[in-house]
Protein backbone atom coordinates (compact mmCIF):
# COMPACT_ATOMS: atom_id res chain seq x y z
CA UNK A 1 0.00 0.00 0.00
CA UNK A 2 1.46 3.35 -1.07
CA UNK A 3 -1.35 5.61 0.10
CA UNK A 4 -0.40 8.87 1.78
CA UNK A 5 -1.88 10.68 4.78
CA UNK A 6 -3.44 13.23 2.38
CA UNK A 7 -5.73 10.50 0.99
CA UNK A 8 -7.12 9.47 4.39
CA UNK A 9 -7.20 12.73 6.34
CA UNK A 10 -10.30 14.73 7.12
CA UNK A 11 -9.72 17.80 4.94
CA UNK A 12 -10.31 21.39 6.01
CA UNK A 13 -11.09 20.97 9.72
CA UNK A 14 -12.91 23.72 11.58
CA UNK A 15 -10.39 26.54 11.92
CA UNK A 16 -10.58 29.91 13.61
CA UNK A 17 -8.23 32.82 13.10
CA UNK A 18 -5.90 33.60 16.01
CA UNK A 19 -7.79 36.89 16.46
CA UNK A 20 -11.14 35.12 17.11
CA UNK A 21 -12.43 35.10 20.67
CA UNK A 22 -12.49 32.23 23.14
CA UNK A 23 -16.25 32.70 23.17
CA UNK A 24 -16.39 31.92 19.43
CA UNK A 25 -14.32 28.77 20.02
CA UNK A 26 -16.67 27.82 22.85
CA UNK A 27 -19.71 28.22 20.61
CA UNK A 28 -18.23 25.68 18.18
CA UNK A 29 -17.26 23.31 20.99
CA UNK A 30 -20.84 23.16 22.28
CA UNK A 31 -21.71 21.08 19.21
CA UNK A 32 -21.55 17.39 20.21
CA UNK A 33 -19.55 16.31 17.15
CA UNK A 34 -16.88 19.03 17.57
CA UNK A 35 -14.05 17.94 19.87
CA UNK A 36 -11.46 20.54 18.90
CA UNK A 37 -11.11 23.86 17.15
CA UNK A 38 -7.90 24.48 15.22
CA UNK A 39 -6.31 27.94 15.26
CA UNK A 40 -4.32 29.52 12.44
CA UNK A 41 -2.61 32.87 12.16
CA UNK A 42 -2.94 33.61 8.48
CA UNK A 43 -1.39 30.58 6.79
CA UNK A 44 0.50 29.34 9.89
CA UNK A 45 -1.04 26.65 12.11
CA UNK A 46 -0.92 27.87 15.73
CA UNK A 47 -2.59 25.17 17.80
CA UNK A 48 -5.68 23.46 19.14
CA UNK A 49 -8.46 24.45 21.53
CA UNK A 50 -10.56 21.83 23.31
CA UNK A 51 -13.22 22.16 26.00
CA UNK A 52 -10.48 21.39 28.53
CA UNK A 53 -8.38 24.27 27.12
CA UNK A 54 -11.28 26.69 27.54
CA UNK A 55 -11.90 25.64 31.13
CA UNK A 56 -8.23 25.88 32.11
CA UNK A 57 -7.21 28.99 30.13
CA UNK A 58 -10.40 31.05 30.35
CA UNK A 59 -12.90 29.90 32.99
CA UNK A 60 -10.47 28.84 35.73
CA UNK A 61 -8.18 31.76 34.95
CA UNK A 62 -11.08 34.24 35.31
CA UNK A 63 -10.59 35.64 31.80
CA UNK A 64 -13.38 37.21 29.79
CA UNK A 65 -14.28 34.80 26.94
CA UNK A 66 -15.33 37.76 24.79
CA UNK A 67 -11.88 39.34 24.97
CA UNK A 68 -9.52 36.34 25.28
CA UNK A 69 -8.12 35.56 21.83
CA UNK A 70 -7.80 32.04 20.46
CA UNK A 71 -4.18 32.72 19.49
CA UNK A 72 -3.38 33.37 23.16
CA UNK A 73 -5.00 30.22 24.54
CA UNK A 74 -4.47 27.63 21.77
CA UNK A 75 -2.25 24.74 22.79
CA UNK A 76 0.59 23.94 20.40
CA UNK A 77 0.02 20.45 19.00
CA UNK A 78 2.00 17.64 20.59
CA UNK A 79 2.56 16.28 17.08
CA UNK A 80 1.77 17.02 13.48
CA UNK A 81 1.98 14.78 10.45
CA UNK A 82 3.10 15.62 6.93
CA UNK A 83 0.45 15.07 4.27
CA UNK A 84 2.89 12.98 2.19
CA UNK A 85 3.74 10.50 4.97
CA UNK A 86 2.81 6.92 4.00
CA UNK A 87 -0.39 5.77 5.72
CA UNK A 88 1.17 2.71 7.31
CA UNK A 89 3.83 4.90 8.98
CA UNK A 90 1.16 7.36 10.13
CA UNK A 91 -0.92 4.54 11.62
CA UNK A 92 2.11 3.16 13.44
CA UNK A 93 2.80 6.67 14.80
CA UNK A 94 -0.79 7.09 16.04
CA UNK A 95 -0.71 3.67 17.70
CA UNK A 96 2.69 4.24 19.36
CA UNK A 97 1.64 7.61 20.77
CA UNK A 98 -1.96 6.58 21.54
CA UNK A 99 -3.12 9.63 19.58
CA UNK A 100 -6.74 9.83 18.42
CA UNK A 101 -6.37 12.81 16.09
CA UNK A 102 -3.27 14.54 14.75
CA UNK A 103 -3.19 17.73 12.66
CA UNK A 104 -1.81 17.34 9.13
CA UNK A 105 0.35 20.18 7.85
CA UNK A 106 2.03 21.27 4.64
CA UNK A 107 4.72 23.94 5.00
CA UNK A 108 3.34 24.97 8.41
CA UNK A 109 -0.24 25.31 7.12
CA UNK A 110 -3.04 23.11 8.48
CA UNK A 111 -4.58 21.07 5.66
CA UNK A 112 -6.42 18.33 7.56
CA UNK A 113 -6.66 16.03 10.55
CA UNK A 114 -5.84 12.34 10.64
CA UNK A 115 -8.19 10.35 12.87
CA UNK A 116 -7.04 6.98 14.19
CA UNK A 117 -10.57 5.50 14.05
CA UNK A 118 -11.08 6.66 10.44
CA UNK A 119 -7.64 5.34 9.51
CA UNK A 120 -8.36 1.96 11.17
CA UNK A 121 -11.52 1.59 9.08
CA UNK A 122 -9.69 2.61 5.93
CA UNK A 123 -6.87 0.12 6.54
CA UNK A 124 -9.38 -2.65 7.31
CA UNK A 125 -11.11 -1.98 3.97
CA UNK A 126 -7.76 -2.17 2.16
CA UNK A 127 -6.84 -5.54 3.68
CA UNK A 128 -7.44 -8.47 1.36
CA UNK A 129 -10.02 -10.95 2.65
CA UNK A 130 -8.54 -13.94 4.48
CA UNK A 131 -8.04 -17.02 2.28
CA UNK A 132 -10.83 -19.56 2.35
CA UNK A 133 -9.87 -22.74 4.11
CA UNK A 134 -9.88 -25.75 1.84
CA UNK A 135 -12.53 -28.30 2.70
Amino acid sequence: MNDKVREAMIPEPLTLDASATAQQAGEHLTQPDVRAVYVSDGERFVGVITRKTLVREVVAAGRDPASARTGEIAEPPLWTLDSELPLDEAFQFLEEHDAERVPVVESGRLVGVLSRSVLRRRLAEDDPPPPLEEL
